[in-house]
């Protein structure tokens, strides 16, 4: 089993939400719903999965919160 790390955003002119693997090229979608898109990208990334491990371009570090004043 592998496990990637999905950021996840919602459209504002869809309202449909959207999620892509950093680093890993192709490996996005989108769905009304976050269970849907969750499947969405499980679908994806297994069909990428059977051309081999991918080799990242980056790796996922996390978030930050900036202040401007």
């Amino acid at each position: 089993m592998s496990v990637f790390t999905a950021v996840i955003e919602r459209c504002s002119e869809t309202g449909l939400y959207v999620g892509s693997v950093p680093g890993f090229p192709g490996a996005h979608s989108q769905g009304e719903t976050l269970e849907e898109l969750r499947e969405n990208l499980r679908e994806v990334i297994a069909m990428l999965l059977e051309d081999g491990p991918p080799t990242l371009e980056t790796e996922y570090i996390g978030t930050q919160t900036v202040e401007v004043a």
